[in-house]
């Protein structure tokens, strides 16, 4: 999934979730891919007439408007769109007096396999929360012959979840067995720390990543391979070289196997922040800061806009009732009302939606690529914390 598309999700899914009704009056509908809408239509007809037996005036009032509203809203669509539809409505007034019946409806980034009716006290968000978390997660064992750091990498979250020491003999010829017997008891003991090691992959990778890669200083990695002391479901996508076993393998290991894992999300993401850090260093095709990125946008100079999912900036409106005259301005504080420089009135706040939302709007409104940088890797933090979480590929530089 995209990083704008899976911000996107992530968004729409926190936004549900904060509504709660008052009894079983908001409803979910999610209709597969592929599955005829009119079926769904027919179903959620049957649903309306049994709505009248809701004891609750209140409760049946909300739920009749919101069956009501999603059946009109779906003779819009001609046929089922082709990931599928999640459509949810409901009363989501936070005050018992008032009734605010809206609709929210989104065609998930991958396909739904799913058909719900669901009438409940919080929107049914489980199938669209499933889809928020990547699919593709990925092993990575680093190890030499004195210990193994296994990790799993999925999206962009490295997870460490297993470090083995090994306990096969130092290869120093003690006093009292023969040089033979004690070979072969270092290498008794190697074969145990191996199959130890392996067992472990078994216990936390299996069913879990779509493939292995195994790297670490020496020939110890290639002999682990050539053992294959784990189940033979479990492919190894490649061997790398590393210089530690420790979490810095894990890491130097996917930085390594780039071609291996070209769309998996933390190797796509470290080699996008680093471009862009290149290209600011040398003076190229790179801008960053808040105003900088705002005028390449605006001004359409930018190619490819990278934001930062912790910019905690927030776009204010402004709106003058004496003169009419409007403001906005990108801030971390608490809108509040500001003093009119037209007429010096006071300014009420119009509107606050978060900046990374105004920004990614109007990108796309401008036909600007947009790609949302997580913070769970070192590169994404690095462009958070050192560049502001902000910034642009350009596609020319102007100079003055």
């Amino acid at each position: 999934m995209a990083g704008e598309k899976e911000y996107e999700l992530k968004k729409t899914v926190r936004k549900l979730k904060a509504f709660s009704g008052s009894g079983t009056q908001l409803i979910s509908v999610y209709i597969p891919s592929g599955y005829p809408i009119h079926e769904t239509g027919g179903k959620l007809r049957e649903e309306l007439s049994q709505a009248s037996n809701i004891k609750s005036k209140q409760t049946r009032t909300n739920v009749t408007d919101a069956l009501e509203k999603i059946i009109n809203y779906m003779k819009m669509f001609r046929k089922t769109p082709d990931n599928g539809i999640a459509i949810f409505a409901g009363n989501v007034s936070d005050n018992p007096a008032k009734t605010d019946i809206q609709l929210f409806s989104l065609e998930p980034p991958s396909k739904l396999n799913v058909s719900i009716y669901r009438c409940d006290a919080h929107f049914f968000l489980e199938p669209l929360e499933r889809m928020i978390e990547t699919k593709d997660a990925y092993g990575i064992i680093s190890l030499d012959g004195r210990e193994a750091t296994l990790a799993i990498v999925k999206g962009t979250d490295i997870q460490i979840v297993k470090k083995l020491i090994s306990h096969a003999h130092a290869k120093v010829r003690k006093g009292g067995q023969s040089a033979r017997r004690y070979e072969r008891l270092i290498e008794e003991s190697i074969e145990k720390y191996y199959k130890r090691v392996g067992e472990a992959v078994d216990e936390h990778f299996l069913g879990r990543v779509k493939g292995i890669l195994v790297g670490g200083p020496g020939p110890t990695k290639e002999f682990f391979v050539k053992m294959s002391p784990f189940n033979y479901q479990l492919k190894i996508l490649g061997v790398v070289d590393t210089g530690y076993t420790d979490e810095f393998g894990i890491r130097e290991a996917l930085s390594k196997a780039e071609t291996i894992l070209a769309g998996q999300e933390a190797v796509r993401e470290r080699a996008l922040v680093e471009k862009f850090i290149k290209e600011v260093v040398k003076e190229g095709l790179a801008t960053y800061g808040l105003k900088q990125t705002m005028d390449a946008i605006e001004s359409k100079q930018a190619e490819t806009v990278l934001i930062s999912e912790g910019l905690e900036f927030q776009m204010v409106e402004w709106k003058c009732s004496s003169c009419s005259e409007a403001a906005s301005k990108p801030t971390k504080e608490e809108p509040k009302p500001i003093k009119c420089p037209k007429c010096g009135s006071e300014m009420e706040v119009m509107g606050v939606v978060p900046l990374i939302d105004y920004l990614i709007e109007n990108a796309e409104e401008k036909g600007i690529a947009i790609e949302v940088i997580s913070t769970n890797t070192v590169e994404g933090n690095q462009f958070l914390q050192g560049f502001g979480g902000i910034g642009a590929f350009l596609k020319y530089r102007t100079n003055y």
